[in-house]
Formats: structure tokens, C-alpha cells, sequence
């Protein structure tokens, strides 16, 4: 079934995403274990030589020959795909939850209403003048 069936936008959640390249990957994990090796520096102590020699290792396979790299890049990928879907739900709800919520019930309580939403039997239109009414309509023309 078609996710625009009734509806102006693509509601269609699967969106392609594109890894990165083998020698990224690999620039970007000798970096990583470079700092690990060098923390101890920081304490005046020696660094973590092995380390070192992963650092050095995804480094020359990076540059020398990236292909190499590939399934280790592609099971990376995945894990992330798998940390996206686990973590990205759980982030969301705890904002809103944690946010979202209470901002309501605090006006709830107060009893504000910023959108104006209540209904008013004796209202002939919910429509707010606008006094100045605004710019002329054809200063609309070019909008973007």
C-alpha cells in the first residue's frame, strides 16, 4: 500500500542511508585509537602502545589498500543502524516526557491556553482582526 494515498507528502519513513567510505572509516578509527593511546599522556604516564599499533594498522590499510576495510566499515554501519533504532525512540519519548509534559500540565494548571482553543457557543467566528491589517497583497508576489 502506498503511503500517499490521501495525503500531499510522502509519509514514507525509509529513507536511504549511505555509509561512509572504507578510507574514511579507517582515517577516522586510527584517530580514534590514536587518543586513546595518548590519554595516559595527559596523566604524565606512558601511552597505551597497543593502541598505537591499531592506530597504526587502520591507518596503513586506510591509505595502502581501503578495500580491506570493507566488512569491517559495513558491520559498523549496521551497529549504528541498530543503536539508531534503539536509542533514537527512547531520547524522543524521554524529551517529550520530560518536557512536553510537564510545560502542558503547568498550563494546564494555570489555565492558559496560547492557542486560543476554547469553544465559545456565542462566537459568530473565531477569526482575530488584524489591526493594521498588513501588507498589501501584492507585495506577496516573489516569496522566495
Amino acid at each position: 500500500m502506498s503511503s500517499k494515498v490521501g495525503f500531499h507528502e510522502d509519509l514514507d519513513r525509509r529513507e536511504a542511508v549511505k555509509g561512509s567510505s572504507e578510507r574514511s572509516f579507517g582515517i577516522v578509527f586510527a584517530v580514534v585509537f590514536g587518543l586513546i593511546a595518548a590519554w595516559p599522556l595527559i596523566g604524565g604516564n606512558m601511552p597505551r602502545w597497543w593502541a598505537v599499533g591499531i592506530a597504526a594498522a587502520f591507518l596503513i590499510v586506510a591509505l595502502a589498500r581501503p578495500r580491506l576495510l570493507k566488512w569491517p566499515n559495513r558491520l559498523w554501519f549496521l551497529f549504528g543502524q541498530l543503536l539508531h533504532r534503539i536509542v533514537n525512540p527512547i531520547v524522543m519519548g524521554l524529551l517529550f516526557f520530560t518536557t512536553m509534559v510537564p510545560i502542558g500540565l503547568i498550563l494546564k494548571a494555570l489555565g492558559k491556553d496560547p492557542l486560543n482553543r476554547r469553544f465559545d457557543p456565542d462566537a459568530e467566528s473565531y477569526w482575530i482582526p488584524r489591526d493594521p491589517p498588513g501588507p498589501a497583497p501584492g507585495t506577496m508576489t516573489r516569496q522566495f
